[in-house]
């Protein structure tokens, strides 16, 4: 029930800051929030990360529908049943749909928060993108402290 409340709500926050974003922001205007480091912008991204595989927005639907088959039907198998685990399922399921429906609706996807670091530009993303990026990693840190419990427990004396 966890990864299913937790996606819808992905899902929801995500089409509202994308809807506010389309019709709020001119295409590829940029509003500056904290100069030289953060700013809104409105732009379409016909790729994935960092634009990569731009143009291919049908390759990126079918592959988001198997990420999510294979989320949904191997779960259990490829994730433990323990909280961190459904909250990172939850996170990448509710950022995969978010992503899709824009795919699907749209033919590509609308992103908008825009950051620069050190004079370096980051590409544009959005809250499915952030979602999904933070669910990996809650997913590969809980992996590595299963990992080493259970090789902690595989030590010990009762083990």
């Amino acid at each position: 029930m966890l990864i299913l409340l937790l996606s819808f709500f992905v899902v929801i926050i995500d089409q509202a800051t994308k809807y506010l974003v389309m019709y709020h922001i001119p295409l590829r205007r940029q509003i500056p929030i904290i100069d030289g480091f953060f700013n809104l912008v409105h732009v379409h991204n016909t790729g994935a990360a960092w634009g990569m595989l731009r143009g291919l927005n049908g390759y990126l639907i079918a592959l988001s529908i198997i990420v999510l088959i294979i989320m949904t039907l191997f779960r259990r198998a490829i994730m433990e049943d323990v909280f961190f685990q459904r909250i990172a399922a939850g996170l990448i399921i509710g950022g995969i749909i978010g992503n899709l429906f824009d795919r699907l609706h749209f033919g590509y996807v609308v992103d908008f928060l825009d950051f620069y670091l050190y004079g370096k530009h980051f590409p544009s993303f959005n809250v499915a993108d952030s979602a999904i990026c933070v669910g990996a990693g809650i997913y590969i840190l809980s992996q590595m402290i299963s990992a080493k419990k259970q090789s902690a427990a595989s030590m010990s004396p009762s083990g």
